[in-house]
């Protein structure tokens, strides 16, 4: 409950009075799909424990202020453009803009914002913001805005407003996703399929490892690889590197001069497939089966999509070697977290096997801890 208490406390603090209502959204682990998102490809996140709680009551029409606990500062502002909010509460100013955007008359609002999310470690602490302030407004404001819609107003928070090239999955993943199931979204159509995600009735589990090398989003590299494949799509003449399938690489790919955007491309198409081949395992409770998927899929990021760095290529490798059953990296890539997929009991031996790696290499210490799959944005009630 402490979030939740650093929520209201923080609200109290600024605002001198009680929080109207309390809303959460949690941030998300991607089991498999990285970067697949803007190549309106497959995806298969689930949705953390760990959660961001705004703290809000309603205010003046056309007035928003927003504190939070990782800063002392608190900002105020009204209605708006890309680029006259900056810095953590642009991502706020970035949500009223979108809602405003889209057609919908925006509540004025006071919020407080408390996170148990792990900043800048690629589990989506900026979705897990950006839809909780979301659906506080929507529900502060009494707007119509169905659930399958507001992950695409998050998204375009984050694209225009922040200025940050995501896809549609981390906002998919905090809004949609449902307790004890991955959420295996097709991000052309937005279509969703609960997937059964129930670890510990196999006996496993998923521990995920912050590899404490920083996670960085809005930088030239994440903008840069999604450059390549949309460069790539159009010289295949095809609308989307969805659109390729396995069978066709050894005919594309030739046709790409360039093997930087070769490799690009073959990542892009083979993780599709891998997110397929996991839904399709975890169909038929052949759970343990999806472990060597996990791993292809992290020497794909590795080697062809060439996003991954050290400290998180040794995470994985400590892992495999101390009996998990696969392990990747998750997330955008350089930095960030990595998850391994372990029996259940096994966490303290495989976290162990991770420190000594890393104190071998002279890294500063993973965080580990295991996650279960949670629920998406909601309203807290006492």
């Amino acid at each position: 409950m402490s979030v939740i208490n650093d929520a209201v406390e923080a609200y109290r603090k600024q605002f001198g009075e009680e929080p109207a209502g309390l809303w959460a959204a949690p941030g998300r682990v991607n089991l498999i799909g990285e970067h697949t998102d803007y190549n309106d490809g497959f995806v298969l996140p689930f949705a953390l424990p760990q959660r961001t709680v705004a703290a809000v009551s309603p205010a003046p029409a056309g007035e928003w202020t927003v504190c939070s606990t990782f800063t002392d500062e608190a900002v105020s502002f009204g209605l708006t453009q890309p680029g006259e909010v900056t810095g953590w509460a642009a991502y706020v100013a970035g949500v009223v803009w979108a809602l405003a955007e889209d057609g919908h008359e925006v509540p004025g609002a006071r919020i407080a914002l408390a996170s148990e999310v792990p900043l800048g470690s690629g589990l989506s602490s900026s979705a897990a913001l950006e839809s909780a302030v979301l659906t506080a407004l929507v529900d502060l404001g009494g707007l119509e805005v169905p659930l399958d819609r507001r992950p695409s107003i998050a998204q375009r928070a984050e694209n225009v407003y922040v200025g940050a090239p995501t896809g549609i999955m981390d906002q998919s993943a905090s809004i949609r996703c449902q307790e004890g199931k991955a959420l295996f979204l097709d991000c052309r159509s937005f279509e969703v399929d609960q997937i059964p995600f129930d670890l510990a009735a196999e006996g496993l589990a998923i521990l995920v490892i912050n590899s404490n090398a920083p996670h960085q989003h809005v930088d030239g590299e994440y903008g840069a690889r999604r450059k390549s494949c949309e460069e790539a799509a159009a010289i295949l003449g095809v609308p989307a590197l969805r659109d390729i399938s396995v069978a066709d690489l050894d005919n594309v790919l030739p046709r790409l001069g360039d093997d930087v955007m070769r490799r690009r491309v073959r990542h892009i198409v083979t993780e599709d497939q891998r997110v397929l081949d996991t839904v399709a395992l975890l169909r038929e409770g052949r759970v343990r089966e999806i472990g060597p998927v996990l791993t292809a899929g992290h020497a794909s990021m590795r080697d062809d999509f060439e996003i991954t760095v050290d400290q998180v290529d040794v995470a994985v490798e400590a892992a495999i070697a101390a009996g998990a059953l696969g392990a990747r990296m998750t997330g955008g890539g350089f930095g960030g977290c990595v998850l391994a997929l372990i029996e259940a009991g096994k966490a303290q031996v495989t976290t162990e096997a991770v420190e000594a790696a890393y104190a071998q290499r002279g890294f500063k210490a993973p965080t580990c801890w295991t996650v279960t799959a949670g629920p998406g944005a909601t309203a807290i009630t006492a």
